[in-house]
């Protein structure tokens, strides 16, 4: 007999881009994790069926990951852990307004981008190529061992972790120590979820799921999404769910795939079951966070019903997801009289000029209409680059007198996917991820899936989403990384900056916190309408270009400044974070920044002469430390900095003493070593030798491997001036036997990199 289906019970609305997470840790209280950079508390009313929203926690950056640790008598709610591309880890209680996290997991390097919970532990897994095992709120394991990003993890028990990355494998580990490599899947692992009687599944870019027994060994394999699988989740009645690139969510029993739920979206990212009453939750890149279940009192109306079968039915979907498609083969309405071979079985059939998809349902004996075929995106105007077709192909300057490399991309893949291949195809280091990553994000931007026709997926620019079909001979996947050459980390010669901003996100709180000081009768601080559309102006103009044209300063820019400064100046403390991240992201972009004065002021003396910058406002500081190294841009900025820079040395150092701010401690070794630059390039050992005690200080007592890595590129570039400042940082201050000390404290190998790097400059004449 075959289980009752399920129907939608709701859909929640309210995130802002694609939900990425999505938690069902109880009946009626969903959690959602979204690239807009909030997590979401959702709750059912006495119905069921509607629900209302409470916005948890709120970022800067993309927030992948999210689980929940069940209540306990301090915390009677339980626990939502949320991670993303800040690398922080955040741990905050249900339904909190508080500003700070109740924990803050640091020690991750890049982009945590999954997460589990089991009993008093946490596990979290990076594009560091690292997991971690936190007890009691820290680090308590690093797992080392995959080659490349850990996209996966579970907590079998609290000594048995299970970890999937893009290196294709699943990696045992038993108290902290690798026991076993899987192979088994031909693409990136995705996804893993604990099954009955100790198994354990997995899902991946294959587009295939795997049973493993608890020591590894594979039982059984399921096929039948046709694309990337993201999530996998299971059932209280042991059956599984996943969900993927095809835009399904799937059910399977006994390894037969039973219903297949069609989302209008292109990636399906995240499913959850609740083991309560088995409803199950998914998250899309059409922002929706939906509710289904198999008890038809929690049903939606009929009228919702109807209305997601339209949605999906008037969906398009995009060519490339499907493959080559010769219309004029397809067969027309009369294939849909002959039933279907399996559930979720997929067919092309001609309805006049359209290509339809229908897809099988085994319960209700019918194909369902599930969207209309429309061409990808450039299909009529690739780029042809080594024998192959691409949306772009830039060019790449690299060094001057040279022809410029070819970066071929296409809008359906990862962009840093795309920038690695590059980088190690042309021998460069790899530490240049970001910035060519960057590079292709901002030079494709306004391209989606479907000629603009798709209903809001894009490409994932922060998933490992080449998007091929699987199986389809045509497909061109990127190929599996090889090991990049070591790079030479020293000199550094770069201006890093810190300018990466969610603008939407920024202006919402600017106006959110205006309003409040206007409700609370604070109209004398609070801006105007005018004003408040002059910060509007001034945030699309920095969305739009992110660099004003040279010689020309917009009036949305220059009004714009001042009413920052304004608000810095006047604004309650708490209340300036917007503004002073609106600041730091114009610094990087203008010269407006460093040059502004009013009277006798500029913009350092506005700063320091607010109480933004102080110990009690660590974010605050963080976002003023940013600006000062976004200012290294310019070169009004680097001049400024340059003039200031004993008294910007003296203000950041006095804000970041002792901090336990992981991002204000990143911001710090980041000007540091913007400073080494500008030093060395201007050879002024007189104001390099005034930073190497500070850097020191920094390098023997940090324990971030991020943090440390920046400390010690400020100082190995300060030593490769050579003369007194080398002397000094070799003598005096033992950078060499420093540098060893910060390999041995920190498991990172650019740490251990960068200690070879100082015993190669120590040792050149």
């Amino acid at each position: 007999m075959s289980p009752p289906l399920y129907k939608l019970s709701a859909s929640l609305q309210g995130h802002e881009d694609d939900v990425r997470g999505v938690v069902f840790p109880s009946a009626g209280s969903v959690i959602s994790a979204s690239r807009d950079s909030t997590v979401r508390v959702w709750r059912a009313s006495t119905n069921s069926t509607d629900y209302s929203d409470h916005i948890n926690s709120t970022g800067s950056a993309f927030i992948n990951a999210v689980t929940y640790v069940p209540p306990s008598t301090k915390y009677p709610e339980g626990l939502i852990v949320s991670g993303g591309q800040e690398t922080i880890i955040e741990v905050r209680q249900p339904g909190t307004t508080a500003t700070d996290a109740e924990f803050l997991l640091l020690g991750h390097a890049h982009n945590v981008c999954t997460l589990d919970a089991y009993g008093d532990i946490i596990v979290s897994g990076s594009w560091d190529g690292t997991a971690r095992v936190w007890r009691n709120w820290e680090t308590q394991h690093v797992l080392e061992g995959h080659e490349g990003a850990v996209w996966a993890v579970l907590a079998l028990s609290e000594t048995e972790i299970v970890t999937g990355g893009a290196d294709k494998t699943i990696r045992l580990w038993k108290d902290g120590k690798q026991v076993a490599v899987l192979g088994g899947h031909t693409d990136c692992v995705r996804g893993l979820c604990r099954l009955p009687n100790g198994l354990f599944a997995s899902c991946a870019n294959d587009a295939t799921i795997r049973i493993w027994s608890r020591v590894g060994h594979q039982l059984q394999e399921l096929h039948g999404h046709t694309n990337y699988i993201y999530s996998i989740a299971a059932l209280p009645t042991g059956e599984i769910v996943s969900s993927g690139e095809d835009r399904t969510v799937r059910v399977w029993k006994d390894g037969a795939c039973v219903q297949t739920i069609t989302h209008p979206a292109i990636s399906v990212w995240s499913v959850a079951a609740c083991s309560e009453n088995g409803d199950i939750v998914s998250g899309a890149s059409d922002r929706i966070v939906r509710v289904f279940s198999r008890e038809q009192k929690r049903w939606a109306s009929p009228e919702a019903l109807t209305a997601f079968d339209e949605s999906v039915k008037a969906s398009a979907i995009p060519a490339n997801q499907i493959g080559d498609i010769q219309k004029d083969k397809l067969p027309g309405q009369e294939a849909l009289q002959q039933p279907g071979k399996k559930d979720g079985q997929v067919i092309m059939v001609r309805n006049g000029q359209n290509v339809e998809a229908y897809t099988w349902s085994n319960a209700e004996r019918t194909w369902v209409n599930v969207g209309t075929v429309v061409d990808a995106v450039g299909s009529n105007q690739k780029k042809l680059y080594n024998g192959k077709e691409y949306d772009f192909v830039f060019d790449v300057d690299i060094q001057e007198g040279q022809p410029p490399l070819k970066l071929p991309y296409n809008a359906s893949e990862n962009p840093f996917d795309a920038a690695r291949r590059f980088l190690e195809n042309n021998e460069l280091p790899i530490s240049y991820l970001d910035t060519v990553g960057n590079f292709i994000v901002q030079n494709s931007q306004g391209v989606s899936l479907g000629g603009g026709q798709s209903t809001g997926g894009a490409p994932d620019p922060w998933g490992s989403d080449n998007r091929y079909r699987p199986g389809d001979s045509n497909a061109n996947p990127a190929p599996t990384p090889s090991a990049p050459p070591r790079p030479r980390f020293l000199p550094h010669s770069e201006y890093l900056t810190i300018a990466t901003s969610n603008l939407t996100t920024v202006e919402k709180k600017f106006n959110e916190f205006n309003q409040e000081l206007v409700d609370g009768d604070r109209k004398d601080v609070a801006l105007n309408p005018d004003d408040m559309s002059t910060i509007s102006e001034l945030i699309a103009f920095l969305q739009k270009t992110q660099k004003p044209p040279a010689g020309t300063t917009p009036e949305a820019v220059s009004r714009g400044l001042e009413l920052l400064v304004q608000v810095i100046s006047t604004w309650p403390v708490p209340k300036r974070l917007p503004a002073l991240d609106l600041l730091r992201v114009l610094a990087a972009s203008s010269p407006v920044v460093p040059e502004f004065k009013t009277g006798h002021k500029n913009i350092l003396s506005v700063i320091t002469s607010s109480v933004s910058v102080s110990p009690e406002h660590a974010n605050n500081a963080m976002l003023v430390v940013r600006a000062f190294v976004n200012m290294f841009q310019t070169n009004s900025g680097k001049e400024f900095v340059d003039q200031n820079h004993s008294e910007i040395l003296r203000i950041v150092k006095n804000v970041a003493k002792d901090t336990t701010n992981r991002n204000l401690k990143i911001a710090e070794a980041t000007l540091l070593l913007n400073f080494a630059v500008l030093f060395r390039t201007k050879n002024e050992s007189k104001k390099a030798l005034s930073t190497l005690d500070r850097i020191t200080t920094l390098i023997n007592s940090e324990t971030d491997a991020e943090t440390a890595f920046r400390n010690l590129m400020a100082m190995g570039t300060l030593m490769t001036m050579g003369g007194e400042v080398k002397e000094t940082a070799v003598t005096t201050y033992k950078a060499e036997s420093a540098a060893k000390a910060a390999a041995a404290r920190i498991q990172d190998v650019r740490i251990s990199q960068i200690s070879e790097d100082f015993g190669r400059v120590v040792g050149a004449c």
